[in-house]
């Protein structure tokens, strides 16, 4: 893998550890996710504007995604209300490729060697073990949370992935995507009893809008870049390590107490992911 190639990944990971410390962090949780997903439409704009439509036959792929994402996201918002990051990420992150995974030998046909598995296996000791550090009625609430999260996550990847294959071009496809997304959150909040976000957005969440357009929609940008300049199981796997970036984000940012079985399981999971994406 290319030097710059490399080092764009690793900031695409970087990015996107980030911002999700920023939700995490943020009083409002829903302001900073409204305020990240907000910030996408610019970008999806431009890219709407100037580039094709994607192929009628990738539409079906960008509404159901649209959908898949309402769920993703409020799990995710749940997650963050009571869990920790060094808890919710990594289980979210790691169940999500665990799920594709899973799909494509049950469903798909796919037949994975003994590495595979062992990657499989990795994640869910990884995932056990943050689970009973601490078993109580509110850390099995962040698991659950967590696990639904990676479910969405595993989902809308198998959903974009094949979509954004038969768009003919894969930002206009996600940028679609995104803008749609942005447009349908707030309607899906209501649901939650969350009113007048844009205008809490523009009063509360400034900042984090424009954080959300450098890092969300970057740190996506610059995978689907890399994916087109060297194998796509390197960058994917390399993209995972922001599991890693998560533990400096939630230890020196947010004064989480990191133990060393936390990092452990951690670790496991991450190697899983990686076994996962490059096996």
């Amino acid at each position: 893998m290319d030097t710059l190639v490399f080092a764009i990944v690793l900031l695409a990971a970087v990015l996107h550890a980030t911002w999700n410390g920023m939700v995490k962090s943020h009083a409002d949780k829903t302001v900073a996710l409204a305020g990240i997903i907000f910030g996408h439409v610019p970008f999806s704009l431009i890219a709407i504007i100037f580039l094709p439509l994607p192929a009628i036959e990738s539409i079906p792929y960008i509404i159901v995604s649209v959908f898949i994402h309402q769920g993703y996201q409020w799990f995710l918002l749940k997650s963050y209300e009571i869990g920790d990051l060094t808890k919710v990420y990594p289980i979210a992150r790691g169940s999500g490729p665990l799920l594709a995974t899973i799909i494509s030998i049950l469903f798909l046909g796919v037949v994975f060697d003994k590495l595979m598995l062992l990657s499989i296996l990795l994640i869910c000791i990884g995932i056990i073990i943050l689970g009973i550090l601490d078993i109580n009625k509110q850390n099995l609430k962040v698991i659950k949370y967590s696990l639904f999260t990676g479910v969405f996550i595993g989902t809308y990847s198998l959903i974009d992935g094949y979509g954004a294959r038969i768009s003919n071009s894969a930002i206009s496809f996600i940028s679609w995507s995104f803008a749609i997304n942005a447009f349908i959150f707030p309607f899906a909040l209501r649901l939650r009893g969350e009113k007048n976000i844009v205008s809490r957005v523009y009063t509360e969440g400034k900042r984090i809008f424009f954080y959300g357009i450098v890092m969300s929609y970057a740190s996506y940008a610059l995978v689907v870049w890399a994916f087109t300049k060297a194998p796509i199981p390197l960058v994917a796997s390399l993209r995972e390590t922001s599991i890693f970036f998560s533990i400096f984000i939630a230890y020196f940012f947010l004064k989480e107490k990191i133990t060393k079985t936390k990092i452990i399981s951690i670790f496991l999971i991450l190697i899983g992911v990686i076994g996962i994406k490059l096996f």
